[in-house]
């Protein structure tokens, strides 16, 4: 199994000490897919995407923006 990333365990704290705006902010700046799946992970774990639907979406929506492919416009 993979480790899991520094980001993710840093905005799960930051859920759980009830900081929700932060963490969506730090969602919406996600580096990669891999990093929010971890994060998603860990608030299943911790039973906290039931309790914050916000954070629920955001994530799935950052997930579904980051798997998509790139338009590319030409130089």
């Amino acid at each position: 199994m993979s480790r899991q990333t520094v980001w993710a365990t840093k905005v799960c704290a930051l859920i759980q000490g009830g900081n929700s705006a932060a963490a969506l902010a730090q969602i919406k700046v996600a580096p990669t897919v891999k990093d929010l799946k971890d994060l998603r992970t860990l608030l299943q774990a911790a039973k906290l995407l039931a309790r914050h639907p916000a954070i629920d979406t955001a994530t799935q929506d950052m997930i579904d923006a980051l798997a998509a492919p790139r338009l590319h416009r030409s130089p």
